[in-house]
């Protein structure tokens, strides 16, 4: 069996409700979930999620919620994994036999289904443990700079200074939508970000990390942009 899990927390602090808000026209999970349901991957699609009315979106939108996640897996720091590998443990006490399962953020309005479709693809077919989505960073990180406790200004890698943008290696970070994983590697506890994950390259416009309000603003304006270039006449 493989079984897509949506991790969806009530306690969202900086954007409340987040995980249910209306984003263009639904609540922001319904665009996971129907991502998931597209993509034709998933035996079951489960909503993890401690709060009741999250629960119930969740399910108008095609997703099933079996269980109520227990409050010491729904804290400020509590990790991904954990919350992933409870979902596996609840679905195995059921008898369920899981090969593999992806994790899928709550609010990742741009996934699309076949980002999922090759992640299940290459994760078979690679060896690798995991397989998530990452994008490229705009600007050349080896070229950052911090500014002081003095309001001065220092660069993290100064041998850097005049070295060519395109002489840079090209650095990479999340892209905060999706992980596929082998079900031993989520028990297991293996981490993520290491030689046992391949990465499905995402362009950058179709990532937004969304944890303020200015976040969600730029998110919106983003989505219906791509909408609208879908339906351009070619």
């Amino acid at each position: 069996m493989r079984i897509a899990i949506i991790p969806a927390r009530g306690g969202s602090k900086r954007i409340p409700r987040k995980n249910i808000k209306p984003f263009c026209g639904k609540p922001m999970i319904a665009w996971s979930i129907e991502a998931a349901l597209n993509s034709n991957c998933f035996d079951r699609i489960i909503v993890s999620t401690d709060d009741n009315e999250i629960a119930q979106v969740a399910k108008e939108h095609g997703a099933e919620v079996p269980f109520m996640r227990p409050a010491e897996l729904a804290g400020d720091f509590i990790g991904t994994i954990p919350v992933i590998a409870h979902a596996i443990q609840w679905q195995q006490m059921q008898g369920a036999q899981i090969n593999e399962a992806c994790c899928i953020y709550a609010t990742a309005p741009f996934l699309q289904a076949h980002d999922l479709q090759l992640g299940i693809e290459l994760l078979q077919n690679s060896g690798a443990s995991y397989a998530f989505s990452v994008t490229s960073y705009a600007f050349p990180i080896q070229r950052a700079i911090r500014i002081t406790e003095e309001n001065r200004i220092e660069m993290y890698q100064p041998e850097h200074f005049n070295t060519r943008s395109q002489d840079l290696e090209k650095a990479w970070h999340d892209a905060g939508q999706f992980y596929w994983g082998k079900t031993q590697a989520w028990l297991e506890n293996c981490p993520i970000f290491s030689p046992n994950a391949i990465p499905i390259a995402l362009p950058r416009q179709r990532v937004q990390d969304i944890d303020t309000p200015d976040d969600w603003y730029i998110a919106e304006q983003m989505f219906n942009l791509l909408q609208g270039a879908k339906h351009e006449p070619k």
